[in-house]
C-alpha cells in the first residue's frame, strides 16, 4: 500500500551504531545507584514451542506462495465468481483456496479451528471505481481456559495483488513477495500451532483489499473493536520474501511499530508528551517482546526494531489496527527491490520487472514465520498483563511506588518490574517483586522508565505495562 510521504533511505549499520551509542552514553551518564546485576534474565525456551517451531517448512511455505501466484492475478477489483473460482484465476479462486487451507488445518488437528469469513461490500472510492464485494478469512484456534480465551493474539497477511495500475484487474499480478508471503506466513503458523493448545486465543488471518486502501483490515478491525474483541498483539506480514537482489541482508527482519498511538486522545498525547512516553506506546512494547522471543528461539532472522509507524511512502494493514486502539506491528524484509513490486511482469533493457516467485527466498520466509509462530505461542501461553496500574506521584520522594490489579482470576506466578534509562530503546534492569500488587522500588521515577509484567511458574512472560501516574 502506498502513502503520500517523500522516501529516505533505511541505513542498517547507522541504525545499529547510534542504538548502541544511546545505551553506551545512557549507561555512563546514570546518575542513580542501581543494583550491580540488571537483573534481566533471558526468556525460558518452552519446548512444546521449540519442538512446533521445528515442524516450518520452507517447502511447504514455497508451495503455498507459488499457489497463490499461479491464480494470475489477486487484484481486489478481479474476477471472484463461480466460473472464475472453477478456471482458477483471480481473487474469488484465491480466497477459496485459502479457505480450504485453513479446513485442512482444522480436519488435521481434529477440528479446533474454526474457519471463518468476514465479507462487505465497499463503496465505490478513489481505488474502487464501483461497488466491490471483500472478504477476509480467518481461523480461530481458542483458548483452552475459559477466562484466557477472551485473550486475542493474531497474525495477518494481504492476500490480495496489484501490478503497475491499481486499477488493472485483468493482467498478471503475481503479488509472490507483496503479499502472498506475509499470507504464507499466517497459513504456516497456523498449521504448526493448530498441533498445540493454549490457554488464549490465536487467530490467523488473510485480508484482501490491502492495495486498494487497507479496506479488508480496517473492517476486521473495526468489527473486533466494535465486538469488544480483546486483541493482545497483532503481527502484520507484508513484503517478508526476502527478496534476492544483491544489497538484501537476509538474516534480520524489520519489526515497524508506531510511537504516538493512532488512537490517542488529546488527553492522552499531553500526558506522553509531559512523561516522555514517546516511545512507549502498546506497539512498542508488543516489538520488545519480539526481540526478546529473537534473543530465546534462534529462528534464522533477527528481529529488528525500526521505531516508526511504517516505511516511507507506503503503509500497511497494522495501521488498521492501530488506529482502532490495538497493538499493531509490521514485518517487512530489509532491503526491498521495488523493481519487483507493483510492477507489470516485463523485462526492460535487461531488467526484470514483476513480483514473481523465483526472486522469493523460501527459506527466508520460513525463518519470519518461526519467529512469528514463536511470538505467538509465547503470548498464547502466558499470563494475563497486571492491570490498571499505576505509579503513585502524590508525594515528592526519591522512592517510586507502583500498585496494579491482577487482570484475571487465574493468581499469577510473579510479577517483575522493569527499568530503563529514559534514553534507552530497550529494558535494562528488572526485579521480581513477588505475586503482590504493591510494591516501592528504591529509585526516583524521574529518572527512569519503568514498567511491569507478569512472569508464570513455567517463565511465559505477559507484555510489558507502562504505568499511569496516580496523584
Amino acid at each position: 500500500m502506498i502513502f503520500p510521504l517523500k522516501n529516505i533511505a533505511f541505513n542498517k549499520k547507522r541504525w545499529l551504531l547510534g542504538a548502541s551509542l544511546a545505551v553506551a552514553v545512557t549507561a555512563a551518564a546514570r546518575a542513580q545507584n542501581q543494583p550491580a546485576s540488571t537483573g534481566l534474565e533471558p526468556m525460558k525456551v518452552d519446548e512444546r514451542i521449540a519442538a512446533a517451531l521445528r515442524q516450518v517448512s520452507a517447502e511447504r511455505i514455497r508451495a503455498n506462495i507459488e499457489k497463490l501466484a499461479s491464480f494470475g492475478t489477486r487484484s481486489t477489483l478481479s474476477a471472484q465468481g463461480p466460473a472464475s473460482i472453477a478456471v482458477g484465476r483471480g481473487i474469488g479462486a484465491a480466497r477459496e483456496w485459502i479457505r480450504s487451507e485453513f479446513e485442512r488445518y482444522a480436519k488435521d488437528c481434529g477440528d479446533c479451528l474454526e474457519v471463518k469469513t468476514d465479507s462487505f461490500t465497499e463503496a465505490p472510492a478513489d481505488r474502487i471505481p464501483e461497488p466491490t464485494v471483500i472478504t477476509n478469512v480467518y481461523a480461530v484456534l481458542k483458548g483452552t481456559d475459559a477466562e484466557s480465551a477472551k485473550r486475542i493474539v493474531l497474525v495477518t497477511g494481504h492476500y490480495d495483488s496489484r501490478n503497475s495500475d491499481t486499477l488493472n484487474r485483468n493482467d498478471d499480478a503475481p503479488g509472490a513477495n507483496d503479499d502472498a508471503s506475509g499470507t504464507a506466513v499466517s497459513l504456516e503458523c497456523a498449521r504448526v500451532l493448530s498441533q498445540l493448545r493454549f490457554p488464549a486465543t490465536i487467530i490467523f488471518l488473510a485480508v484482501a483489499g490491502e492495495e486498494q486502501g487497507l479496506n479488508g483490515s480496517r473492517h476486521f478491525a473495526k468489527m473486533a473493536k466494535d465486538d469488544n474483541w480483546k486483541i493482545e498483539a497483532v503481527l502484520n506480514n507484508d513484503i517478508v520474501g526476502g527478496d534476492k537482489n544483491p544489497g538484501q541482508d537476509r538474516s534480520v527482519v524489520r519489526v515497524f511499530s508506531e510511537g504516538l498511538p493512532a488512537a490517542a486522545t488529546e488527553t492522552d498525547i499531553r500526558r506522553i508528551q509531559g512523561l516522555g512516553g514517546e516511545s512507549d506506546s502498546d506497539s512498542r512494547q508488543l516489538a520488545r517482546y519480539i526481540s526478546d522471543v529473537g534473543r530465546t528461539y534462534h529462528v534464522g532472522t533477527k528481529p529488528v526494531p525500526v521505531f516508526r509507524l511504517d516505511r516511507y511512502l507506503r503503509g500497511g494493514d497494522h495501521y488498521s489496527f492501530n488506529q482502532q486502539g490495538f497493538a499493531a506491528v509490521r514485518f517487512t524484509e530489509f532491503r526491498e527491490d521495488f523493481h519487483h513490486q507493483h510492477q507489470d511482469v516485463r523485462t526492460e533493457n535487461g531488467v526484470e520487472y514483476g513480483d514473481r516467485a523465483k526472486f522469493v527466498d523460501f527459506d527466508y520466509v520460513a525463518g519470519v514465520a518461526r519467529l512469528n509462530a514463536a511470538t505467538l505461542a509465547s503470548l498464547a501461553s502466558a499470563p494475563a498483563a497486571p492491570a490498571n496500574l499505576h505509579l503513585l506521584t502524590k508525594n515528592l520522594e526519591n522512592e517510586s511506588t507502583l500498585t496494579w490489579e491482577t487482570a484475571s482470576a487465574a493468581p499469577a506466578a510473579e510479577y517483575e518490574v522493569m527499568w530503563r534509562a529514559t534514553t534507552s530503546p530497550e529494558w535494562e534492569h528488572a526485579q521480581k517483586v513477588g505475586n503482590v500488587t504493591r510494591t516501592t522500588v528504591n529509585l526516583s521515577k524521574d529518572n527512569v522508565i519503568f514498567a511491569v509484567r507478569t512472569v508464570d511458574a513455567e517463565g511465559h512472560r505477559s507484555l510489558a505495562v507502562i504505568p499511569l501516574p496516580e496523584r
